[in-house]
């Protein structure tokens, strides 16, 4: 190649390489994220998350819809906002497909007031992503906005469903929330939002599926002092109790005032034992965190299983991360 060729060369190379920078700019900058450095550069580290200052828990639990963090851990929610720890719950779909008679939009802003009651109820703040029921995708999208919602709550303990589970949603969200296990902590993936020094403890909630592995009982906690908030919230939702949600009928949704209460009492039965199964089936449990006699006169409780994708937590610093555990 002669030297005039040679040299043409160069500079087209050089035009491609500045082009593909600018175009990785440009992309970067409409998704809302930091463009990478020119070949040889030295990129500036994101900040950390601030740590938090008045000593309180952060909790943020991950539902797939607006009912699955009310049901499963609305009671320890309920504990750790009595005692002034942050806690959060985030629907991962709008619920607007999960009604019998009616969907859309109308049902997801429904299903958003009956979770915000809950909150107000519970103690605790809430939101829901609008995403369509039964359609959450496992996406780099979604994984971003999950690892920017637990940075922006700068999580202690972060919860969901396990990964095997009968509903898609579910299964995704779980996906997703584990996904972001340890990347939370990178700085450079959503350099964004600032990355937490130290990775949450993640916690699936408790469900009934036996394959490929069942439920282990890692964390049992007694919920009677707030079984009352608990079964409140419950009637709050009511499209999805009163109404019986998706597989409801005319015949669940009594109009004339006895009937309606009724179903109000029947439906508070039902949760009052579903809320107690637990508590008869971990009994054993129990007594390891609260000792044979208190925990032989616990009625409710909620079970966790430790997620080997966070932080592996002690004994000692479970009791610390569930301050209404007795001290041994």
């Amino acid at each position: 190649m002669n030297q005039k060729r040679k040299s043409r060369w160069v500079s087209l190379c050089v035009l491609l390489v500045g082009a593909t920078v600018l175009l990785a700019a440009m992309t970067a900058s409409a998704a809302g994220q930091k463009a990478p450095a020119a070949p040889g550069a030295v990129m500036a580290k994101p900040p950390a998350a601030p740590k938090s200052t008045d000593g309180k828990l952060r909790i943020i639990c991950f539902g797939a819809h607006p009912d699955d963090a009310e049901f499963k851990v609305g009671g320890a929610a309920a504990l750790w906002a009595a005692r002034g720890h942050h806690v959060k719950f985030v629907s991962t779909t709008n619920g607007d497909i999960g009604h019998w008679g009616t969907a859309g939009g109308p049902l997801a802003l429904r299903r958003t007031a009956e979770v915000e009651e809950c909150a107000r109820i519970l103690g605790i703040q809430t939101e829901v992503l609008d995403i369509h029921d039964g359609e959450l995708m496992v996406t780099m999208e979604n994984r971003r906005t999950i690892v920017r919602l637990i940075r922006q709550w700068r999580a202690d303990i972060v919860i969901t469903h396990r990964p095997n589970d009968y509903h898609p949603d579910h299964r995704n969200t779980a996906m997703l929330v584990q996904d972001a296990g340890y990347m939370v902590t990178v700085p450079f993936f959503c350099p964004d939002v600032p990355y937490l020094e130290r990775n949450p403890v993640f916690l699936f909630v408790q469900d009934g599926f036996q394959k490929p592995y069942p439920f282990t009982p890692d964390i049992v906690v007694g919920i009677d002092e707030v079984i009352e908030k608990k079964l409140d919230s419950a009637s709050a939702l009511a499209s999805q109790t009163l109404e019986g949600g998706c597989n409801g009928s005319e015949r669940t949704c009594p109009t004339d005032p006895q009937g309606y209460q009724a179903r109000v009492q029947e439906v508070r039965r039902n949760f009052d034992r579903r809320f107690a199964g637990p508590a008869n089936q971990y009994r054993k449990q129990l007594a390891e965190w609260y000792g044979p006699e208190k925990a032989e006169k616990i009625r409710y409780a909620e079970a966790f299983e430790i997620c080997e994708y966070g932080r592996r937590p002690s004994k000692d610093e479970i009791r610390t991360l569930f301050p209404f555990f007795p001290k041994p």
